[in-house]
């Protein structure tokens, strides 16, 4: 049987009320003709109703067939109806049954607050009219009036437990949809935020080395005949370059692929590597101050490295050959980068000028990834890279 019912196709809103209608008309008619047959003095039962009494109990219950446009409206239909159909003195029945119905309707699709007083104050009035037309002498005709009443309030919390209902699950099918494009829009950030921390990396790495391996092989080219044993050296710094950079790809994409073969990172630790490689690509380093790479917090450690790292490989695309330096400095739980540079007597590499890049805006996005600030600009002949990275909002961030 519960099978059959399952396979039987959805009845729609219009259907389900001309059924209703016409259900609760009959039950009306029929019931109030069988309550005047089953009185100990009865009367035919039209004679008793008449046109205007059987006409009131059709009336109420055909207009149901438009309860759920117009709720109110039907409401107060059915309860002007059975305000006539008790003044009137009509014999007492199943007549009511449709005023419930639309005390039902009212609630369950109305919007709360506002139809809950349409209802209470619609029962007032009729509960006025009910008690005055009831013959308190008679003890049926009290329970009478009691069930009205009470079905009444009954159906109008029937219809808020629905209504009620009905907007607990839409809030709740709201709620999950939200949460569900709020956790794709998660992903996606999540995503967008991965490639361009990837596209910085690779920048700084195929920047730095590019730059590196530019200088030497021009450095190359020009000693190659008279100094030999100098463009072994540039050779040899072009490898040493090229394999650090193929190293530091094969990482990056190594997070990839999903074969990360665990080398460690950029990091303040390989400086004094990262500054070779700048000395012997012309620069005239210095470093002032120093900070352990092992007591800062990984993320700080690694911006730092690639700050100074696109700072040396701005200085030696631009000014070529210069006098620079690196400082490095903890205070006020900060870490303190300064790159700076003399311009190196405005005498920038040979070649074609170099066109601009996305070396200092990847480094101010960096910083402020970090909650950090970041400021570059000319200083004097030279330029200045300045960078300040917090330590305590990524400790708090990792805990």
């Amino acid at each position: 049987m519960e099978r059959l019912v399952r396979r039987l196709p959805a009845l729609s809103a219009r259907t389900q009320d001309v059924l209703i209608a016409g259900f609760v008309t009959l039950l009306q008619v029929q019931g109030t003709h069988s309550a005047i047959l089953a009185d100990p003095d009865p009367g035919a039962p039209f004679d008793v109703l008449g046109v205007a009494g059987n006409g009131l109990l059709v009336l109420s219950g055909l207009a149901l067939l438009v309860r759920r446009r117009w709720p109110v409206p039907v409401f107060v239909a059915t309860a002007l109806i059975s305000v006539v159909y008790f003044a009137a003195g009509y014999p007492d029945g199943p007549g009511w049954i449709s005023l419930f119905v639309a005390i039902y309707t009212v609630t369950a699709h109305g919007d709360g607050r506002r139809s809950l007083v349409v209802v209470a104050n619609g029962l007032a009035l009729l509960t006025v009219v009910w008690i005055g037309t009831t013959d308190f002498d008679e003890r049926e005709r009290i329970g009478w009036l009691a069930f009205r009443i009470g079905a009444t309030i009954m159906a109008a919390a029937l219809g808020e437990s629905v209504r009620s209902r009905r907007v607990i699950a839409a809030d709740a099918l709201r709620r999950a949809e939200e949460a569900e494009r709020t956790r794709d829009e998660e992903a996606r950030r999540r995503v967008d935020a991965e490639r361009l921390r990837i596209a910085r990396e690779v920048h700084d790495t195929v920047a730095h080395a590019i730059a590196i391996i530019n200088v030497q092989a021009g450095v190359t080219a020009h000693v190659l005949d008279k100094r030999p044993e100098r463009a072994r050296e540039t050779l040899l710094t072009i490898e040493q370059t090229s394999a650090r950079a193929l190293r530091e790809m094969r990482s990056v994409l190594g997070v990839l692929r999903g074969d990360d073969d665990g080398s460690p990172g950029p990091s303040l630790g390989a400086l004094d590597e990262l500054l070779s490689v700048a000395r012997r690509a012309g620069l005239d380093v210095t470093v002032a101050g120093s900070v352990p790479a092992e007591t800062l917090p990984d993320a700080v450690d690694r911006a730092a490295y690639r700050i100074v790292q696109e700072a040396i490989t701005n200085v030696i695309r631009h000014a070529g050959p210069a006098r620079v330096t690196v400082g490095l400095e903890l205070r006020d739980g900060e870490l303190r980068i300064e790159v700076a540079d003399d311009g190196g007597g405005l005498s920038a590499p040979a070649g074609p000028p170099v066109e601009p890049g996305r070396g200092l805006a990847g480094m101010r996005e960096r910083c402020e990834l970090l909650g950090g600030a970041f400021e570059a600009g000319p200083d004097g002949d030279g330029f200045r890279v300045r960078a300040r990275l917090p330590l305590h909002r990524v400790e708090a961030a990792a805990r």
